[in-house]
């Protein structure tokens, strides 16, 4: 089994885990009824519709 020779650095770990911690842009819908942006699997709440069918009244 390989050993590692030297102890790795804080900054050195710390570099390596932190490229897998950026954030990502959220992924954004249109919604079938009224166009509006929405994130996916969500009730609209612009027009209150889910799918193309009216799931809640909005004032």
């Amino acid at each position: 089994m390989a050993v590692p020779k030297y102890k790795t650095s804080k900054a050195r770990t710390r570099r390596r885990k932190s490229i897998n911690m950026k954030l990502k842009a959220p992924q954004l819908t249109e919604c079938a009824s009224c166009g509006n942006k929405i994130a996916p699997h969500r009730v609209c709440a612009h027009c209150g519709s889910y799918k193309g069918v009216q799931v809640i009244e909005v004032e």
